[in-house]
């Protein structure tokens, strides 16, 4: 009889279905404030911080003078189109570069709200390949096409 008491007895109820519970991630060693320090601690930061500046002064090697590029400086041979704007001279791209810049300012070319458009008139558009504004960036391209 024992053991049909143990089979009328009601089953222990199990909790219903539950999503399972994220366990806050354990906080940083960092983000805790440290127990407050002796004062024998705070002076030791000073020393290091006097150390910094001898090890960059010690890194520092004196710096060369920085050579140019020499397919910068090779003379180059503006188009008669160019030539218009930059003269007729052969010239390093670099020179010739400044000159359409000089150019430029000089017309009011360059774009009032954005600076980095140029505005051409009729001796760049000729450069530029009818374009009537381009970037500065895409204008080194497009003078590129016009040296020799």
């Amino acid at each position: 009889m024992a053991t049909a008491k143990k089979a009328k007895k009601p089953a222990a109820k199990k909790p219903a279905a539950k999503k399972p519970v994220k366990k806050a991630a354990p906080k940083k060693a960092a983000a805790k404030k440290p127990a407050a320090k002796k004062p024998a601690k705070k002076a030791a930061p000073k020393k290091a911080a006097a150390k910094k500046p001898a090890k960059k002064a010690a890194a520092k090697k004196p710096a060369a003078k920085r050579k140019p590029n020499p397919a910068f400086m090779k003379p180059m041979t503006p188009s008669g189109v160019l030539s218009a704007v930059v003269g007729a001279m052969a010239q390093p791209r670099t020179e010739i570069t400044k000159k359409i810049w000089d150019y430029i300012k000089k017309n009011k070319l360059q774009n009032a709200i954005n600076k980095r458009m140029i505005d051409a008139d009729e001796k760049l558009k000729a450069i530029f390949g009818g374009k009537g504004q381009v970037s500065m960036f895409e204008m080194t391209k497009l003078v590129n096409k016009h040296l020799k």
